[in-house]
């Protein structure tokens, strides 16, 4: 994976890694660390000769007139690799030099003769302008990553009650080089001594700037960190044995690495998101979303390298512990990162002060130029709809094919991803929404690839334009989440089947016209093969429908007994046996969908509280920015699986990632809504759908359509490659 999406970014990925692979090994990292005194790396000259200094720095100064998206994609790759080196101050400093319109340093530092440092703290370092207008330096900055090689040293200094950034060569200060916490790129303190610096050389630039390009930068690279240390962990959890199974079949270890790859890939869409918005002309091209993109950035993806980091040590064991491995490089790298930005805990605050002040990232995808060809056709449609009213209008949605335009024609469009979010854009320009079939979004594709003709016609039509309404009969009180489980049998009479069992966790059963069903029609097979899908009437005789009240005190779930309950032959979908293959059917050309929230309900439920209270402590601002974080690196693993889909790419790991995180941050959102209304929540007075009900009902989502542990299953086994759970041991 990578943080650019484009076929381009990809290819630039390639070149980097191929030559991260020649020129930075094992030895290459050890023999840095191990050094007494850090000097310039081999692949240096390399890195210049390719044009990657510069790369982010318009051809006039000497670069490549790329942006920061193709510099964050090199910065990941080569943190992926651990450069040794000072590739990130370097092109940090060039990048904070560009963003004030300092020209002079800009051509050394893309050709590499020239190392460039950027310190983020200031210490003590203090500028007095004198009455004549001339600046003077004195203090000792706190320690800058990359000061032992830097040439050139970008500094923030105290400046009567403000920060001032200013440029100053080595030669002008005095360097205090320490061995550093990482090994393999090493910082110093800067010392001035009443150092006059030069009107042209005092930066004018946003005070906040450069750390946010800090922020960037830095997230580039814990996302390559972050990357290396799910690798190598899920490698090592694969070959790895113990007790007589390899340690990646044990759920503690399986669970942990399926983690370990959701930080990293919560890290990939922050950088991604903070490099594209902070481009000139980038996505939204408004200061203030790019604040909100860089704080993101810094508060989540530096964060998840750290974590990723650890736990690559915890399931690597002793042999992570070891001097001789590089997992402590890693972690030493992460560490450093992450203490030279700045506490997480800062940035979480700075995202949440944002959003307070009204500011929102605006998600949408740029679409490709064939787009807008399909417009009129579909507005001159979307406009007789729109004329009409009630159920004539769902009706002619869904007779032209907008209940579901990802089906194949006459039910859908048979639309392309691309065509599918024209779709929804002109949907919402005019107040349109067709039906939306809930369980029958699952039956519906079914009928179309596995049903009979005397099928499709009966449901399909009726389905799209919402006159049947579905429930689904999968789960069972001795199954869960293991529909192969199940128990509900099914026996072959004449004419058709007599049903006998239960299903449980109904939803809709009381109010659905028509059902799908599961049920065992052949004990001798394994258990996958011996089960079929029917379509059951609600109304049929030997049904009981009891509801199950929930914690909500509601009745949206149901149990539903069938004592021997018929169900004709004509009702089978597919052949018998068919039905594991048919509950997961999907079709080729899902459906595509994207918002354009970037917070959710929740956590505006929670921005509304804090906007009405007396003040939020640091405490709160802390939580509310994590919150934020979480809400917000959510929407951006969504946009990029919808970019993937609309260019043609395979899914990555975001779609899985996505849910996971999904489902818990709604939880913890809504927990703290409670914990923040106080007293007043407990007083059971609140209306349905209120904070409480909220809180309630979303305990349930990390159970509903398969728990979060088996989600993390998922996600070990089909992403990271490790083994399955053992099969268990059958008496008999």
């Amino acid at each position: 994976m990578t943080i650019g999406l484009t076929q381009e970014h990809r290819d630039l990925r390639d070149a980097v890694r191929a030559f991260a692979t020649r020129h930075i090994t094992e030895t290459t990292l050890h023999s840095a660390a191990d050094a007494e005194k850090e000097t310039l790396p081999d692949h240096w000259s390399g890195l210049a000769e390719q044009g990657l200094l510069g790369l982010h720095l318009p051809e006039e100064a000497g670069g490549s007139g790329y942006g920061l998206v193709e510099l964050a994609v090199v910065t990941e790759e080569l943190g992926r690799a651990m450069a040794p080196g000072p590739f990130l101050p370097t092109t940090l400093a060039s990048a904070v030099l560009h963003t004030a319109g300092h020209r002079a340093h800009l051509a050394a530092l893309a050709a590499g003769t020239a190392v460039g440092a950027v310190g983020l703290a200031a210490g003590t370092l203090t500028l007095t302008r004198a009455a004549d207008g001339t600046a003077t330096l004195t203090g000792t900055s706190e320690l800058v990553v990359g000061g032992h090689l830097a040439d050139v040293f970008v500094l923030p200094a105290a400046d009567g009650g403000r920060v001032t950034w200013l440029v100053l060569p080595r030669a002008a200060v005095d360097t205090g080089d320490v061995r550093s916490h990482d090994l393999t790129r090493r910082s110093s303190r800067v010392t001035a001594r009443s150092v006059p610096v030069p009107a042209a050389d005092l930066l004018d630039l946003d005070p906040q700037h450069p750390r946010d390009l800090a922020a960037t930068l830095f997230a580039a690279e814990a996302s390559g960190l972050a990357d290396r240390c799910v690798t190598a962990a899920a490698d090592y959890a694969r070959v790895r044995e113990q007790f007589g199974r390899p340690i990646g079949q044990f759920q503690g270890v399986k669970h942990l690495c399926a983690r370990m790859l959701a930080h990293a890939e919560q890290a990939r869409a922050c950088a991604w998101d903070a490099a594209r918005a902070g481009d000139p002309g980038g996505v939204g091209d408004d200061p203030r979303e790019a604040a909100l993109a860089a704080a993101l950035a810094g508060a989540v993806a530096v964060e998840a390298a750290f974590v990723t980091a650890k736990d690559c040590v915890q399931v690597l064991g002793g042999i992570g512990f070891t001097w001789e491995h590089d997992a402590h490089l890693a972690l030493r790298r992460a560490q450093t990162l992450r203490i030279t930005l700045g506490p997480a805990a800062d940035w979480r605050r700075r995202v949440a002060r944002l959003a307070l002040d009204g500011t929102r990232r605006r998600l949408g995808v740029e679409l490709p130029p064939e787009a807008e060809a399909l417009r009129e056709g579909i507005r001159t449609e979307l406009r007789t709809a729109a004329a009409l009213d009630g159920t004539e209008r769902l009706t002619h949605l869904a007779d032209h094919g907008y209940t579901a335009p990802h089906l194949p024609a006459p039910w859908g469009k048979g639309a392309d991803p691309v065509t599918q979010l024209v779709i929804a854009e002109e949907l919402r320009a005019v107040g349109l929404t067709p039906v939306d079939m809930i369980i029958g979004g699952w039956v519906v594709p079914t009928l179309i690839a596995h049903g009979d003709p005397s099928q499709q016609e009966r449901f399909l039509a009726p389905s799209l334009r919402g006159d049947i309404a579905w429930c689904q009969l999968f789960s069972e009180p001795g199954a869960g989440s293991d529909l192969a489980g199940l128990g509900t049998r099914a026996e072959k009479v004449e004419g058709g089947w007599r049903i006998t069992g239960q299903k449980v966790w109904t939803s809709m059963a009381r109010d659905a016209h028509w059902g799908v069903l599961l049920a065992r029609t052949d004990t001798t097979v394994p258990k996958h093969k011996g089960i079929s899908y029917f379509l059951l009437d609600m109304t049929s005789p030997g049904l009981d429908i009891r509801p199950l009240r929930q914690i909500t005190g509601e009745s949206e779930f149901n149990e539903v007994f069938l004592d021997d309950v018929f169900v004709p032959d004509g009702l089978l979908v597919g052949a018998p046996g068919d039905g594991w293959k048919l509950a997961r059917t999907t079709l080729a050309n899902e459906r595509v969908a994207l918002s354009h929230d970037s917070v959710g309900s929740g956590a505006e439920t929670l921005l509304e509280i804090a906007a009405t209270s007396d003040g939020l402590d640091d405490e709160r601002l802390t939580t509310l920015g994590g919150h934020l974080c979480d809400a917000q690196s959510g929407a951006l693993l969504a946009l990029r699986t919808t970019l993937r889909t609309v260019s043609g790419q395979q899914p990555g790991a975001e779609a899985s990632i996505a849910k996971l995180l999904g489902v818990e941050h709604q939880q913890r959102v809504w927990e703290t809504c409670v914990d923040w209304q106080g007293s007043a929540a407990l007083t059971g007075e609140g209306e349905r759908h209120d904070a409480m009900w909220m809180f309630l009902n979303s305990r349930c989502l990390s159970i509903a359509g398969g728990t979060t542990e088996v989600q993390l299953n998922i996600i070990g086994e089909r992403l990271l490659g490790l083994p399955r759970d053992p099969e268990p041991i059958r008496k008999g």
